[in-house]
Parts: structure tokens; sequence; C-alpha cells
């Protein structure tokens, strides 16, 4: 929008589509705010603006806008409070003679998007938690041809191909608020739409992230849903193969096993010399592995191949291999950089933050390499091309 457009908006009474704030302090708020924009419950197909710097009244509040004002603004996109990720823009302006942040929100192509928990909506001027009828609204706007795969249907699948304990035991808990939960007035279908398990139609099918979540049987569905672990007793694949397994199911099964395999094949030298007390050097630091591991189901590619992810564990190094390439933003030449972190799955990304697979979305490789440094290992190597990625861990000199 241009400058006339803005003044014009700060100008009219807040609606669904205005929200005014004098300052930055309601952090708390605006992220409401943007995810009420995000929902778009009123279908009016524009975004949502929200402008920091201006008062209740349209005049501004004459405050300096900054860098580290605009970073903390575009970081409410992906800091893991709002999720799936909503599409906002955020811009210094000069409105009405003085400096305001403004933010852009789109509407979200799959709604509902949620804030810690909650779904947010505004009619009118009003910004409230959705009802269970708002919900039910929310997601039946859903654009399933231009969505991604994490959340396309999958046709051959049924609702009782999913393990719904499993969704009300494990995974519901995790991912809505006991708040909402509480309110218990939402059907089970309601509630499965709601998360993007199924499809919100009156005879509803499974979503890839439905079958991934919680499927019964998800290599049925999606043939490369796996882990594949083989441990070599040589450094090269021709070895003697020590160990081999597969780890398959449904996320919240899959991934516990996955950390409890890890942990078993670590070895650990116990050290108790100039120290009261002993002190444990693995030969590799499980976050580091976790990290990369995790990184390597949430991003890479379930669409069009039947690979599982690869863990190739040697005697002086571990490799991890990714089916599908670099996604969106990221590319071969920036891989691995600060800030260069793109989701071809955010839908499943989500999804791993609910179970508490995920503490910060972007902080993976940054968190193997500080891992890894501190433990005396050498920095991971990343091997990029258009259809995989393999990374290298090398083993530490302390086993």
């Amino acid at each position: 929008m241009d400058d006339h457009e803005l003044e014009v908006m700060l100008s009219e009474l807040e609606t669904d589509r205005i929200e005014r704030k004098a300052t930055l302090s309601e952090k708390d708020v605006i992220r409401k705010n943007i995810c009420a924009f995000a929902n778009d419950i009123s279908n009016h197909n524009q975004p949502g603006i929200l402008f920091i710097g201006a008062n209740d009244d349209g005049t501004p509040s004459d405050i300096s806008v900054t860098d580290q004002m605009l970073l903390s603004l575009s970081d409410m996109r992906s800091d893991g409070n709002i999720i799936p990720f909503p599409s906002i823009t955020v811009q210094k302006r000069l409105l009405k003679g003085a400096e305001m942040a403004v933010v852009t929100v789109q509407p979200a192509d799959a709604p509902p998007v949620r804030y810690k928990g909650r779904t947010y909506v505004r009619v009118g001027p009003r910004m409230s938690i959705a009802t269970p009828e708002e919900e039910r609204r929310l997601a039946e706007k859903r654009r399933w041809k231009d969505l991604p795969f994490d959340i396309r249907p999958v046709l051959s699948a049924s609702i009782d191909d999913l393990n719904l304990s499993l969704f009300r035991d494990t995974y519901l808990p995790a991912a809505v608020s006991a708040e909402i939960l509480d309110a218990n007035n939402r059907t089970l279908y309601d509630q499965l739409a709601s998360l993007r398990m199924i499809t919100p139609e009156q005879e509803p099918i499974p979503t890839t992230l439905g079958i991934l979540t919680i499927g019964k049987s998800t290599q049925r569905f999606i043939s490369g849903a796996y882990i594949q672990f083989v441990r070599f007793e040589g450094d090269d694949l021709s070895s003697q193969v020590l160990d081999e397994k597969v780890l398959a199911g449904p996320l919240p099964e899959m991934l516990p096993l996955l950390d409890d395999l890890l942990l078993i094949n670590i070895a650990t030298r116990l050290d108790f010399t100039g120290s009261p007390k002993e002190i444990r050097h693995p030969e590799y630091p499980i976050v580091a592995l976790q990290q990369i591991i995790r990184n390597a189901i949430l991003h890479r590619t379930y669409e069009g191949t039947n690979s599982p992810v690869r863990i190739n564990w040697f005697k002086d190094r571990i490799e991890i291999t990714s089916p599908g390439g670099p996604f969106g933003n990221v590319n071969i030449e920036n891989f691995g950089h600060p800030g260069a972190t793109d989701y071809r799955n955010q839908n499943l990304a989500a999804v791993m933050k609910d179970l508490g697979y995920v503490q910060k979305f972007g902080a993976g490789i940054e968190l193997t390499r500080s891992h890894m440094q501190k433990n005396g290992n050498p920095s991971p190597v990343f091997d990029v091309s258009s259809s995989f990625v393999t990374v290298t861990l090398r083993r530490g000199e302390a086993i």
C-alpha cells in the first residue's frame, strides 16, 4: 500500500482489518492480532494492517522506529508462538509526519492459525478466541489445491487409518491450550480438522500430516516415512554391519524410539582424574545428533520418493541423509548460513514443536555447531544437492 492508502486507514475507526498500538510494549497482544488477521474470519481476502506508533485515534504517538523494533516484529512470524507461520511484511513508514512500523498480515491459506494453542479472530474491532463454529468456518476455508504437500488429503486413506486414541491422549493436549480443551464442546472431527489431520468435508479424508502424526500405518500411504539406521564396524559401506534398524510409525511414537537409539549408541568415557567428580566425555553430543536428525525428518520431501532418512554410523563419523534438497529461500549456496531458513513442511514443523521436538525454529544448525565445538568435535560438514542433503558429524577425540 502507498502512504496515502495507509493514512486513510489510520484515520478510520478500527475494524477487523485495522489495529493501532502506540508502542511495542504489548507484544502478546500484537501476536494475537497477527494471528487474528491471518485467520481473516470475515473472509475479506485482504491483508490486515497493524500500525505500531499510532494512538487509538490514529494520531502519531511519536516513537522512534529502530532496526531492533523491526527485527522484533519480523521475528514474530517464526518464533514458534504463531502456528502455522503467518505471512507478514514489516516496514518502517513515515505517516502523518511521524515514524511508524507497519505490519501487513496476509490471510492464511491453511487456517486456523493459532497463538500459543489458541485461535484468535477479529469481528469488527473486537479480538477474541474463536468459538467452535468459527473454527469450523476457518477449517472450511482451506484451498486444497494451493496447499503444501503435508496437508493435502491422502485420497486412499480413511478415518479408520488414524489412531484416534493417540490423537486424544498425546497430540491434542500438546497442541491445544487446556482452556480450550476444558470447554469440551468441540467434536472429535472438529478437533482433527482444526489441527489439519483431516479435511473438513462432511466425509473427511486424512491428510499427509494426519498420517505422519497419528497414522496406524504410515508407510502404507507414505512409503518413505521411516528412518533407516545402520551401524558399521569400519569406515565405509563395505564394512561389516554391527546393527541395523528401521524406525517407523507415527511421530509421537517414532521420535522417542529415535532418542533411545541414539543414546544407546553413543559411547562415553568417564574421567576421574584431576576432579573429585566423574567427567563424561561422549564421542558425539546428543543434542547435535538430535538436531540434525530431527531437521532431516522435518525438512525432507515426502512427495515423489520412497527414500527414507538414512543414518549411517561409521567408526569415525555419522552420516545423516535427508531426501530432497534445499527449499524456498534456502539454496545450495546459502545452506547452513545464519538466517537462511525456510520450511517445505511448515505444518509438520508445527506438529514437531507441539510435541516438544523443536524448541526454536531456524536454530538447529547453529545449536549443532555449538554443541559439537563444546564437545571437542570437528564442525559438521554439509553435502547439499538439489535432491538430497547429507550432514557428516565426525567423532570426537575423547573416546
